[in-house]
């Protein structure tokens, strides 16, 4: 297969699997971590209206699922592509990074939880993938 398609493949496939890893965290979350009696996380008026009743507990597996889920698709691009690995990674990285910041203004929540899921659960996550990756690919030559 073209370099190019593999790493155009790399980013779609990235994508694919980071949202899944994400948005399956966040579905398990709120039954291994109820929310308190009343709040409903449904909808963002019932998240709003309860953002103030929830602990630090509550927000573990939000955190989790973007962490995991950057992981899991910077990890997919980064083996999935022809060349550049790390560069299509850090692109997976970036585009969650996005994804967050953009959810940091549209979804009420604590400025500790902000700070820590921008600075922690995005590019960090994508380099540990290109060191993951890396160790996977083995002694094999793995383009920066």
């Amino acid at each position: 297969m073209p370099t190019i398609l593999r790493n155009i493949l790399a980013v779609v496939i990235g994508l694919v699997a980071g949202s899944a890893v994400n948005m399956s965290l966040v579905v398990v979350g709120p039954s291994l971590i109820p929310p308190p009696p009343g709040v409903d996380l449904t909808t963002a008026e019932g998240l709003a209206k309860g953002m103030p009743l929830l602990e630090a507990k509550h927000f573990v597996f939000p955190f989790l699922a973007h962490a995991l889920g950057t992981l899991a698709g910077a990890l997919a691009a980064f083996l999935v592509a022809g060349s550049r690995n790390a560069v299509f990674a850090y692109v997976i990285g970036v585009l969650f990074l996005a994804g967050g910041i953009a959810a940091a203004f549209m979804i009420p929540a604590p400025a500790w939880f902000i700070g820590l899921d921008l600075v922690v659960a995005y590019l960090p996550m994508a380099w540990l993938a290109t060191v993951i990756g890396r160790r996977l690919r083995g002694p094999r030559a793995v383009t920066s």
